[in-house]
């Protein structure tokens, strides 16, 4: 399954390590930390002009990409379940093929 992370980026949702609320993440002196040494070694993509609202720690094409995204993470969350009437769907299509 395809996640849009914000902008123009998409990741494989097998790809995704982590998604974080920003708010979240800078309350932690290693987090901070992380994000410090990700934008001075050059493995930040931002997503938006707006201020980042969640982090995507994601490994694209064997590489580590901290995305920050105008997207809440709880968004992105959603984004990553399938809905329950497609789940139920996927069931009843088993059941018919027995």
């Amino acid at each position: 399954m395809i996640l849009h992370l914000g902008g123009d980026a998409v990741a494989s949702v097998e790809d995704v390590i982590v998604i974080m609320s920003m708010k979240s993440a800078v309350q932690s002196d290693s987090n901070r930390e992380f994000i410090k040494t990700a934008k001075e070694k050059g493995f930040v993509k931002y997503l938006s002009d707006d201020p980042p609202k969640s982090l995507i720690l994601a490994v694209i094409n064997k590489k580590t990409v901290l995305f920050l995204s105008p997207i809440s993470s709880e968004t992105l969350q959603r984004r990553t379940e399938y809905p329950e009437d497609i789940v139920l769907m996927m069931d009843e299509d088993k059941e018919d093929l027995k």
